[in-house]
């Protein structure tokens, strides 16, 4: 009977550990594909994957499908962030239409969040409902590059 307590105790202890470092990395935006070098173009979105125009400055791109929950404040959040800068925008993919695209880019669950450079290649990547401050956080490490060669005083558009 004790060793049973043991087991459940400790199956216990190890489910909320787990439970609590999921839940911490969700929505947290992580550097694409840090430490290896990945096959070439596979990192990389252009105007024909998206079915629209890549942003001048950056692209925000959400996966989503129709019965995620967190996809709807996700793509609100990534539209109010789009909306507040010059030269990005917001392009939503629904997962099972672009079945192609998921499994290239390797989206495992929705909603992924890409942030794009302004060249297509995938910056930073987001997995769950991202915190707005973050998304704004992420989007300045793509504009950023463009920005360190403005002079000084200027403004980025």
């Amino acid at each position: 009977m004790t060793g049973g307590i043991i087991a459940l105790v400790a199956a216990l202890v190890a489910a909320t550990a787990l439970g609590l470092g999921w839940r911490w990395r969700a929505g947290r935006f992580r550097t694409a594909r840090s430490g290896t070098v990945p096959p070439a173009g596979t990192d990389v979105v252009t105007e024909a994957d998206l079915g629209s125009s890549l942003g001048a400055q950056a692209t925000l791109v959400q996966f989503s499908t129709a019965f995620c929950a967190p996809c709807r404040p996700t793509r609100q959040i990534l539209a109010q962030v789009a909306g507040m800068a010059d030269g990005v925008t917001h392009v939503e993919i629904d997962a099972a239409a672009r079945m192609d695209l998921v499994r290239r880019l390797r989206i495992n669950s929705t909603p992924t969040v890409l942030v794009l450079g302004p060249d297509g290649a995938v910056v930073k990547r987001a997995v769950g409902l991202p915190r707005k401050a973050d998304v704004i956080a992420a989007l300045g490490t793509a504009i950023e590059p463009s920005g360190a060669a403005a002079p000084a005083g200027g403004e980025l558009t």
